[in-house]
């Protein structure tokens, strides 16, 4: 008796038909949709050139807007204020968004302030501080509470100074943030906000300079600190 045996190809398997058909149907739909399909790759190229251009821009205007930046503080180590405080807006305007636009904001503003011009600081910082990047938050809140205070309007004082210990990281600069919003509450007449400030820094900076000051304001408010 004769026994006839029959080889198996792998190609020749279900799951090697299954992928030959999709290849197949594959095939078949972009032959169909062929401008279709030339668009779609024609959009994709035109993205990621664009992706790349955007790039290879932002690295360039960073630079620049560096190599200003430079020059606008060497105008201030002049004391040359005129020409820094116009160089320093001009960086924040044109190159918005980069690191050094946000440094030339804060560096603006703390040019006004020492020429006494605090509500051109205010005019800085009014908008830029609520959106400005979380490393710039606390110093932008803070000298837009100095601002305020220079001008005489304690209450808006104190509710910068208020988010500029919110968005605070280390406690010390927290701490003062917060002594500074207790004060400027008080001369707002506003002492629930003040000794809610002051608390604060009881319970959790209490180890932080301005501690000792807090506990000595909560007590002339008649709180015992804890």
């Amino acid at each position: 008796m004769r026994i006839v045996t029959t080889s198996v190809r792998a190609g020749d398997s279900p799951a090697a038909s299954s992928r030959d058909e999709r290849a197949a149907a594959l095939f078949g739909w972009v032959s169909r949709n062929k401008k279709g399909v030339i668009w779609a790759a024609a959009i994709v190229l035109v993205g990621v050139g664009l992706l790349g251009w955007r790039q290879l821009s932002n690295r360039q205007g960073e630079r620049v807007a560096s190599q200003r930046l430079n020059s606008a503080r060497l105008a201030l180590d002049s004391k040359n204020y005129p020409l820094a405080a116009s160089e320093l807006a001009s960086i924040s305007a044109n190159y918005s968004g980069t690191r050094s636009a946000n440094e030339a904001t804060i560096l603006l503003a703390q040019t006004r302030l020492g020429q006494g011009q605090s509500q051109q600081a205010i005019a800085v910082l009014k908008d830029y501080a609520s959106g400005a990047p979380s490393e710039y938050q606390a110093q932008a809140f803070g000298l837009l509470g100095a601002a305020y205070e220079n001008i005489g309007h304690p209450k808006e004082a104190a509710d910068a100074y208020q988010q500029a210990a919110a968005a605070a990281g280390m406690p010390f600069l927290k701490g003062q943030f917060l002594s500074d919003a207790g004060r400027t509450w008080l001369a707002a007449g506003d002492t629930a906000h003040a000794k809610t400030a002051y608390q604060e820094i009881v319970a959790k900076l209490d180890s932080t300079a301005v501690a000792f000051e807090a506990k000595e304001r909560l007590g002339e408010l008649g709180v015992a600190a804890k």
